[in-house]
């Protein structure tokens, strides 16, 4: 409020546009059965697997974040903290069920999520907040690319949400990019650990040895 000529009168401000914030689900529902470990729990550095893959989203810009359980999930609930969870109750479905589970978790207001694997700790921070500012540029789909080949995470716009919520149905998470094409952005990022899978002990080992230059401890004994 300003004086004029004794009077009061009102200013007239601008609306602010609203912010926009983006989520995250982690999936970390499966057996790891390839592995042999559960991969989540496996070391990384002086952390746990999960637990560099949470730091990263946090420090790439995400606030709200939803771990999907399933195999050993009293163990993930002891290990990881300040985030919430979701449960699928076969880990051995596929990966659409978790998707949903986790969307499920998210809050109402939610405008977008990032889909993270809980098998990838070595993603940075820059490439979570480069894929988000994708977004917050106007796309609805973003995939992050290394040298042409497409990798994790990958944010959706939640105006897809009924989608998500019915990915087993329709064909899982591909089918919903391919039957939106006009809304993906496939964004090239500067690091190779997008599209590095972990999925056996070999693939560990050289992923914890190029990200973290210690070597990863020997794989236990059976």
């Amino acid at each position: 409020m300003a004086q004029a000529n004794g009077a009061s009168v009102h200013v007239a401000r601008a609306a602010r546009p609203p912010v926009k914030s983006c989520t995250a689900i982690v999936l970390a529902a499966g057996r790891s059965s390839r592995m042999g470990a559960f991969k989540p729990l496996l070391p990384f550095g002086n952390k746990t697997v999960i637990e560099c893959c949470i730091d990263s989203l946090r420090e790439g810009g995400v606030e709200t974040i939803v771990v999907v359980l399933g195999h050993r999930a009293e163990d993930l609930r002891r290990k990881v903290t300040g985030v919430s969870f979701a449960v699928n109750p076969d880990p051995d479905s596929e990966m659409g069920t978790s998707i949903t589970a986790g969307i499920r978790e998210l809050p109402e207001d939610a405008q977008a999520t990032l889909i993270a694997l809980a098998d990838h700790p070595a993603v940075p921070a820059a490439v979570v907040s480069t894929i988000i500012q994708g977004w917050k540029q106007g796309a609805r789909i973003v995939i992050p690319t290394w040298q042409g080949r497409g990798g994790h995470p990958v944010l959706v716009d939640l105006s897809f949400r009924p989608e998500l919520l019915n990915l087993t149905e329709s064909g899982g998470l591909r089918a919903l990019f391919d039957s939106h094409r006009e809304s993906v952005k496939r964004l090239p990022v500067d690091s190779p650990f997008i599209a590095r899978d972990m999925d056996t002990w070999d693939d560990y080992r050289a992923l914890h040895l190029e990200a973290t230059g210690k070597p990863a401890p020997e794989p236990p004994q059976n």
